[in-house]
């Protein structure tokens, strides 16, 4: 379900600096009619060099097909994306993109360019080849909707958080269906639970139909953009409803075996938010793989990374390796073992699809892989009391 939006004047984007011309800025800036959309003084400026050629302004609320949904000054209007470097899966027009628009009497309107995105969200494609998919741009919060209709996976939910912190926004993560967990005992064990496997992001228990616990929610993202993520009945459209505080978004119910939804939504949104700010709302998602995101990786696991500078190897692999700290973490119960597990899943995951697009780190994945082999056989060599000069005994 696709909801119209209109420019708000009134809702600025941000508070204003201290300084004179930090606050002069700042009143340009939410004067605008897109400011309640989080148009600023750098988004001008960056635009500048497109409004000399006549061009306007406008953010994408949604894409389909080839064509989106962008908000301008003067309202919402359907524009084509063919200009916009169509065969780059990296370049194509997402929601949440700033575009430089046709004027105002084209037929047919087109996107004539993207402006420079400040943080994209992306995920790596379900298909053979080495492609990744950009999910929402120009987002400061990731909000992860876990659902507490079924058992919490903190493998997927690390997995998730990878992505989030590689992308540049904030993640945070939001327990939905709350109401399911009436003990508070056991609500705040499986809090718990899930701030151990993210450190650094709020965790937020919300019983989004009662609304309690979204107004927490609401303060917690501010006026900026936030993205919301998830699996198919992890109750997305639900709490985009409650944060909407309008029933915008289409609602089906879950299956009670498994906790299990149909794709509610089956296109990327943006919805404006009554205390300032918008969320893209995004359709459930089936597959979340890495894509090229080393660091957020070990922001997830930063406890591991803090480990491994102990590690008498600079690049341990945390396996069998001698003076492992990492693996004494493990064995003193200071780590748990899921973690390290994990941790492995999601640093080989990631290299993997890292090697299938650059060719010297392809080289350096089978250099090491060689090195281990070598080494492996000469610990072998070692335990029989055999030297690498000497023969292995005939069978």
């Amino acid at each position: 379900m696709h909801s119209s939006v209109s420019p708000d004047a009134s809702s600025p984007a941000s508070s204003p600096a201290s300084s004179p011309a930090a606050s002069r800025a700042y009143s340009r800036a939410s004067a605008h009619p897109l400011a309640a959309l989080g148009w600023d003084e750098d988004w001008a400026a960056e635009f500048a060099p497109h409004a000399e050629h006549g061009l306007l302004p406008g953010r994408v609320v949604r894409v389909d097909r080839g064509l989106c949904d962008v908000v301008t000054a003067a309202g919402t209007v359907r524009a084509d994306t063919e200009f916009v470097v169509p065969h780059d899966p990296m370049k194509v027009v997402c929601t949440g993109d700033w575009v430089a628009l046709d004027p105002e009497g084209a037929d047919p309107r087109y996107v004539r360019t993207l402006l420079p995105r400040r943080t994209a969200f992306i995920r790596s494609t379900s298909s053979k080849r080495s492609e990744g998919q950009i999910l929402a741009a120009n987002v400061d919060h990731a909000v992860v909707a876990i659902s507490l209709a079924v058992d919490l996976d903190l493998g997927r939910i690390e997995r998730f958080l990878a992505l989030a912190w590689e992308s540049g926004a904030q993640p945070v993560v939001v327990l939905t269906k709350a109401d399911l967990v009436p003990d508070p005992v056991v609500l705040a064990h499986l809090v718990q639970d899930v701030e151990t496997s993210a450190p650094g992001v709020p965790v937020l228990p919300v019983r989004a139909r009662d609304g309690e616990g979204v107004e927490e929610l609401a303060a917690l993202l501010g006026r900026g953009t936030s993205v919301l993520l998830g699996a198919s009945g992890a109750g997305k459209s639900t709490l985009a409803n409650a944060l909407a505080g309008a029933d915008l978004m289409a609602v089906q119910a879950t299956r009670d075996l498994d906790g299990k939804g149909r794709h509610t939504t089956t296109t990327r949104n943006l919805l404006p938010l009554p205390g300032g700010g918008v969320l893209i709302d995004t359709p459930g998602l089936r597959g979340v793989g890495l894509w090229d995101a080393g660091g957020g990786v070990g922001q997830v696991f930063a406890e591991i990374e803090e480990l491994a500078r102990g590690c008498r190897f600079h690049d341990c692999a945390h396996d069998a390796e001698p003076g492992c700290a990492v693996r004494a973490a493990v064995d003193d119960g200071e780590l748990a073992p899921r973690r390290l597990d994990s941790y492995r899943k999601l640093v080989r995951e990631n290299q993997w699809i890292v090697a299938k697009s650059d060719a010297r780190v392809r080289a350096d994945i089978r250099q090491d892989w060689k090195r281990k082999k070598a080494e492996g056989r000469a610990a072998g060599d070692a335990k029989r009391g055999r030297g690498p000069w000497q023969p292995a005994p005939p069978r």
